[in-house]
């Protein structure tokens, strides 16, 4: 078998095969059809790529948001889709951050956010990534559509082009997937949204989307086959992040389960549900996590050291050690908590009152 390294010393003048007699090339000299279509030359196409991958959201081989590969963010209710989601928008509109550690390349046009599911929730969870004086800013490059699309978009395939093109958005944010085609387990439906996701990154359009999991069960699938829906999804889909916690939850975990290059993680992420902002948690900071939640348990440092549901004793005891420490020194303060019946519960910490 001739390899392309075997190719090098070959005249390739003379080893490419005539045309057909039917094509008669001074009918169309440009190789376009009449149709209007254009297609790309074979070499342009393999040869004219970037040695390395273009990114949205990423560096080098640490690339979560490929150009021209959709982004999917999953995991079930409440686990900080919008949260990542909203910070990813401020760093496109305003190119003033990171996310995650991660680098983000300003967004060339306008970001269209599709806020279908729970638009005011949506808003609200926006509000905490800017601040009254970028209003301007925000409503140059910032598009929203609060609620249903106007049509299903697995149907009219062409309908997220065409608000893209509406909005001149170079981003589109589509929160959520379940909003934006109904019946996602049909493959027909499935394949209809990847066909509408592919036409918006043809355009340019590089696409983020926000979806739910399957409800969880001791046999359920796990991994990416947990994504909700056709596999069509996730098959058109350049990168797939899962967010794995329960709702409410400061810290969840953060597992890039299908890349475009390296992967990314996994490691543990904490929401501070205060300021909006989202960090990689390397090393438990208890202080950072009672800023987060409000309050903590042994326990539930514990868990977080040491990411286990069912610390062991021992674990609880460094837990113990760290929060006891900390709330001698005043930083934290401790409070013993009782039930009703007069039971001893979990003792609290708590940030003090700086008042």
């Amino acid at each position: 078998m001739t390899t392309p390294h075997d190719l090098e010393n070959l005249d390739m003048s003379e080893s490419a095969p005539e045309r057909p007699d039917y094509f008669d090339p001074s009918l169309y000299p440009d190789e376009s059809l009449p149709t209007g279509r254009h297609y790309l030359d074979g070499g342009a196409f393999i040869f004219d790529q970037p040695e390395t991958i273009p990114a949205v959201w990423g560096a080098g081989n640490d690339v979560l948001w490929a150009e021209g590969e959709a982004l999917i963010v999953y995991g079930g209710s409440g686990v900080g889709k919008t949260t990542i989601a909203g910070q990813l928008v401020r760093a496109l509109v305003l190119g003033d951050s990171d996310v995650l550690g991660q680098p983000v390349a300003p967004a060339a046009g306008n970001v269209l956010y599709l806020a279908m599911d729970r638009p005011r929730q949506a808003a609200r969870s926006l509000s905490r990534q800017f601040h009254p004086a970028q209003r301007d800013a925000v409503s140059r490059r910032l598009k929203v559509w609060p609620g249903p699309p106007p049509e299903d978009m697995a149907d009219r395939t062409e309908l997220l082009r065409q608000m893209c093109r509406e909005a001149r958005a170079s981003h589109v944010v589509v929160d959520s997937l379940k909003d934006a085609a109904m019946g996602l387990s049909d493959d027909r439906v499935g394949a209809g949204w990847n066909r509408a996701r592919q036409g918006a990154l043809v355009d340019g359009v590089q696409v983020l989307e926000l979806h739910h999991q399957i409800k969880a069960r001791a046999d359920s699938p796990k991994g990416i086959d947990a994504v909700y829906g056709s596999t069509w999804i996730t098959t058109g889909a350049g990168s797939v992040v899962h967010l794995d916690g329960a709702p409410g939850d400061a810290v969840v975990k953060f597992r890039h389960l299908k890349q475009p290059a390296d992967e990314v993680g996994p490691f543990d992420v904490l929401h501070d549900a205060r300021t909006g902002l989202s960090t990689v948690v390397n090393d438990a900071d208890p202080l950072t996590i009672v800023r987060a939640r409000g309050q903590i348990t042994v326990n539930d440092l514990a868990g977080v050291m040491f990411a286990t549901d069912a610390p062991s004793r021992n674990e609880v005891e460094k837990a113990h050690r760290k929060l006891d420490g900390l709330a001698r020194s005043k930083q934290l303060e401790k409070t013993p908590q009782t039930a009703q019946s007069g039971a001893a519960m979990a003792t609290v910490y708590t940030i003090p009152d700086s008042g």
